[in-house]
């Protein structure tokens, strides 16, 4: 209960009042109240004077730490350090440069622009500004802008390394290879031992066609540099363009290698050499190593598949070509060399269903129509299969001569990974579908930074994407270093402080089980200790409540909805026991949905798919929708109906409360995820990436990973 901030003034004015012994116990209650009125004003000033005295020491500690952990790579923690200094003082340009770092190395380019632009408004002289936006802008296809920014740097420091390389590659990718020549040339005038400066000018000799030129300065890089890796797999690129030397193009593959023994996408390439230079063992032992190293690799699995092929190993080559059309449904060179693979092994009702897709795809590709027609023949079906077969010859006469033609082109082509394109010459469609794929040889040549504190790569945690949970109320909340402390709301510190439950609840949306066999076994004794007193006493709203929060940490939720139902029965405005009873509900109803059988229900999202389920979700609404009329401000009540709605693809819904929970609650970080997850699932990519950012900003880890995952 707050204190009568008006006994003090009632005292002063009434004096008499405590001269009369029957006001006696009155007047000590209001001398109590106001005793605890001035003490707790008291606190709050000594608090404020605190924070007056040392605001400017703890902004620049906080500062400073921030830019430690930024130097060891931890840029979300950084960004969290960022964000108080920035809460704090506004007008500072460093803590919103600093950030922009941060999320460069996140790859969020777009949150990185917006800060590195804060920055500059506050202080247009931090020159690190101007090339972090440059770079950003350049990630995001602004590269005029990026230009203008690494113009803006180099009239502060015209001959600084990396702006000058980094302005470069800019305008070699406008195609300005007049002034992207330049550029190279200020910047090896000025830096004669910069070996990326010769890399990246013969990247540019490349473009313009000068295989000569461009050998000459990946000689002078390697010279300069025995650990320039990509100055050897550009070496490897030009061997096999150039002249087919396969195995120049293999030694320069194995220096890059002993550089760089973790990078999956190098053995991928030095099989297709090695396969190329008829060694097929060494090829299948480098796309083994290569799946070792990255086992989500589908041009690994793609090429292993077409190697076991070759050498009649048709079981494992099924697989390896299922692997990869699991990461891509649609990858029809898979589907094409699986539905062979199952017409040899006389599995012609899957061959069948392969083919036809790839038919339907490519309905003018005579080596689909010949293969569909071979299964027609062995399953017995004449009609179809002679129909394939005049379809399949009366197009074979006419792509002859694009076939030859395009030979050339179609061999340049096969050591890049083919994306679908219904535009592709039939000719080059046939010879794509059975041919060798490589991961791109080159590596992309990153911008370098002036300042020693951009570095590090991109934060890249494999995590499952998914929608943030819902929002609930436990015992046992964990924190992190992102989010030191719990969730509030008002109706739970309500409760809270009156001290009337044995432990205090927390705000939390990960539900951890308890493993310690102890405190489950305190929970069970709590239990009994309600059923005891809630049988000889009269019972009090508070009192299932409690026991109903026993029966969710122990996992019961169907007598935790019981308790829950009869705590609003008896105290019909009880918000948290609403709130709790659709969290409860939401819990059984996900328990008794992964008891389905994998037919009746979709395993990966909540989707009502029988009347039970129907009503389940109609009640969990129906409870959320009380919290939101009883205390409308509760930002985690929209927040949590909009999760069950999103699972129930009802996606318009569920963004219109995403974004009340956001406006109620502007630091609401997984709100934004959300949002920025439905955006993404909608296609809206440039709102679901300003949501994803400010989720990252605000400290929800996997917005990053979705962000570069949607990139790609």
């Amino acid at each position: 209960m707050q204190p009568n901030k008006g006994c003090i003034f009632f005292l002063l004015k009434n004096p008499n009042r405590c001269t009369n012994w029957e006001n006696y116990d009155y007047f000590c209650t209001m001398i109590a109240k106001t005793i605890k009125y001035i003490q707790n004003l008291v606190i709050v000033l000594v608090s404020l004077c605190g924070l007056a005295a040392n605001g400017q020491i703890n902004t620049e500690q906080v500062l400073r730490v921030g830019q430690n952990a930024l130097y060891f790579e931890d840029y979300m923690l950084s960004i969290q350090y960022f964000n108080q200094v920035i809460q704090a003082k506004p007008y500072l340009a460093q803590p919103y440069f600093f950030r922009a770092i941060a999320k460069l190395n996140l790859e969020d380019y777009a949150g990185a622009q917006e800060d590195a632009t804060l920055a500059i408004d506050r202080n247009p002289f931090i020159t690190d500004a101007y090339e972090v936006r440059g770079v950003a802008r350049q990630n995001l296809g602004n590269t005029e802008g990026a230009i203008e920014d690494y113009d803006k740097a180099l009239s502060m420091l015209p001959e600084n390394k990396g702006i000058l390389f980094n302005k470069a590659l800019a305008e070699e990718e406008l195609k300005h290879y007049d002034k992207a020549e330049e550029c190279y040339a200020a910047l090896l005038k000025a830096h004669p031992r910069f070996d990326s400066g010769y890399i990246g000018r013969a990247r540019l000799h490349l473009a313009q066609g000068d295989t000569v030129s461009a050998m000459n300065d990946l000689d002078h890089a390697i010279e300069l540099n025995k650990n320039a890796i990509n100055a050897y797999v550009i070496r490897a690129d030009i061997a096999i363009k150039r002249e087919k030397d396969y195995q120049r193009a293999l030694d320069d593959m194995n220096e890059a290698i002993k550089l760089q023994p973790h990078y999956a996408g190098f053995f991928i390439n030095r099989a297709f050499l090695r396969y190329n230079l008829d060694d097929y063992f060494g090829a299948m032992a480098d796309y083994d190593y290569a799946l070792t190293l990255d086992p989500m690799n589908a041009v690994a699995y793609f090429n292993r598949g077409l190697l076991l092929a070759e050498v009649h190993d048709n079981d494992r080559a099924i697989q390896d070509f299922t692997k990869v059309l699991q990461f891509n449904k649609d990858d029809y060179r898979a589907l094409f060399n699986r539905a062979m693979l199952y017409q040899q092994t006389n599995n012609f009702k899957l061959a069948l269903a392969d083919i036809n897709k790839v038919v339907e795809q490519f309905p003018d590709f005579d080596g689909a129509l010949f293969t569909r027609m071979q299964i027609y023949e062995k399953m017995g079906d004449r009609k179809n299969a002679e129909k394939d077969y005049n379809r399949a010859i009366a197009l074979s006469k006419n792509i002859d001569a694009v076939a030859e033609k395009s030979r050339e082109k179609a061999t340049q082509d096969s050591i890049r990974e083919i994306e679908k394109d219904t535009t592709t010459p039939d000719a080059l469609v046939t010879q794509r579908f059975s041919t060798l794929l490589t991961i791109e040889n080159e590596h992309n040549v990153d911008e370098v930074y002036n300042n020693k504190s951009i570095r590090g790569k991109v934060q890249d945690r494999d995590v499952n994407i998914r929608l943030c949970p819902i929002f609930m109320l436990t015992y046992y909340a964990t924190t992190n270093q992102l989010k030191e402390t719990p969730y509030y709301i008002k109706e739970v510190d309500d409760i809270n402080s009156t001290r009337l439950l044995r432990r205090l609840l927390q705000v939390t949306d990960v539900d951890a089980p308890i493993t310690d066999e102890e405190i489950v076994q305190q929970h069970f004794n709590s239990i009994e200790y309600y059923n005891s007193y809630i049988a000889t006493h009269t019972p009090r709203a508070i009192d299932f409540f409690a026991r109903a929060m026993d029966f969710m940490t122990i996992r019961n939720y169907k007598s935790a909805i019981e308790d829950f139902t009869r705590a609003v029965e008896l105290t019909p405005d009880f918000v948290p026991a609403y709130f709790m009873r659709a969290v409860a509900k939401y819990k059984l109803a996900l328990l008794e949905r992964d008891t389905q059988p994998t037919e009746a229900l979709n395993s990966e999202e909540f989707k009502p798919a029988n009347a039970k389920l129907q009503a389940d979700l109609r009640s969990i609404i129906s409870d959320y929708d009380e919290v939101i009329r009883l205390s409308p401000q509760m930002a985690f009540a929209y927040y949590n109906k909009g999760v069950i709605l999103a699972e129930a693809n009802d996606y318009t819904s569920a963004l219109s409360l995403f974004s009340t929970a956001i406006s109620l609650k502007p630091d609401f970080g997984e709100a934004y995820y959300n949002r920025g997850f439905i955006y993404m699932q909608l296609g809206q990519r440039q709102k679901g990436s300003d949501d994803l950012s400010k989720a990252g900003e605000l400290g929800v880890i996997p917005s990053y990973n979705l962000m570069k995952r949607m990139a790609r």
